[in-house]
């Protein structure tokens, strides 16, 4: 009797590490931040003007 006990006592241990259905577990995506502007839009804009005053000068 006792060791009809043990074995429902462990065989309801080790069902309820069971219980319920399988599902993969859930990721989540890495945020990615993108920035605004990059260093070459800071460089463009003198650029022109340079270019622009380079002809002035030359006319």
């Amino acid at each position: 009797m006792k060791k009809l006990v043990l074995a429902a006592a462990l065989t309801a241990a080790a069902t309820t590490s069971f219980a319920g259905s399988y599902s993969e577990a859930v990721i989540e995506a890495p945020v990615i931040i993108e920035e605004a502007g990059s260093s070459s839009n800071g460089v463009l804009l003198p650029l022109i003007l340079l270019a622009l005053v380079a002809a002035a000068v030359s006319n």
